[in-house]
């Protein structure tokens, strides 16, 4: 009997999400996808569709049983595709976001993943070993570069923490065959791709990783090259 594929996208926004739903899918995964609009229902497309509140770390829990129910096996590929920013109130002043700006876009950027890693592990644990156990973030340039831009103060914040626990887990957790990937698509020359980042590109890249290329944790990649190493 052929075992259950099940993907999981937390944050099916219209450009990466769309495109990534769009590929596990063609590739025979059951999808489900996670976002603000969630229905609780399966789409046209046969794609199950949850409502989902980053901002509410607790509530992750009941998303896996959700697509554990609907597909009666846990997800062996985990993509979490949401993230958020404060715009500091005043201009340039970097430290004028308030205290609970600070919290309420770590939960988004940091705890919700850490807390829908902790369920994709509980998960793997009862798959078939035949199959693949990948965890991605959709990350970008914030761990390893600071940009003078204080805008970017809690999304830079909630990047470098979980850049950093997940390349502690792939670590760790790779001794069972678990990956965990920060996935930062670049340009050629290894600037940042900010709002021009790609959908299909990376779709292909998560296909990629998901099937456990020769790929590193901090999964850096170019449009139509792959996985390139950035110094």
């Amino acid at each position: 009997m052929t075992a259950t594929l099940v993907a999981l996208i937390l944050g099916a926004g219209p450009r990466v999400g769309t495109s990534v739903v769009q590929k596990f899918t063609s590739s025979g995964y059951n999808v489900a996808i996670v976002s603000r609009t969630g229905t609780g229902t399966k789409t046209a497309e046969n794609i199950l569709s949850l409502k989902g509140d980053f901002t509410k770390p607790q509530s992750i829990p009941s998303l896996f049983e959700a697509v554990k129910s609907e597909f009666h096996a846990s997800p062996s590929v985990v993509i979490y595709n949401a993230a958020t920013l404060t715009v500091p109130p005043i201009k340039d002043s970097v430290l004028s976001v308030s205290s609970e700006s600070i919290v309420s876009d770590l939960d988004v950027n940091v705890v919700s993943p850490y807390i829908a890693a902790q369920q994709a592990v509980a998960g793997w644990e009862t798959l078939p070993e035949g199959i693949k156990k990948t965890f991605i973030y959709t990350g970008n340039i914030l761990n390893a570069q600071i940009l003078p831009v204080p805008m970017m103060l809690t999304l830079g914040m909630g990047k470098s923490a979980s850049a950093f626990w997940l390349g502690l887990a792939d670590a760790t957790y790779s001794v069972k065959g678990y990956r965990f990937f920060y996935a930062d698509e670049r340009y050629a020359d290894g600037k940042l791709k900010g709002m021009a980042i790609d959908g299909p590109a990376h779709a292909d890249f998560f296909s990629q990783l998901a099937n456990h290329e020769a790929v590193p944790w901090h999964a850096t990649f170019v449009k139509d090259q792959g996985y390139v190493e950035f110094k």
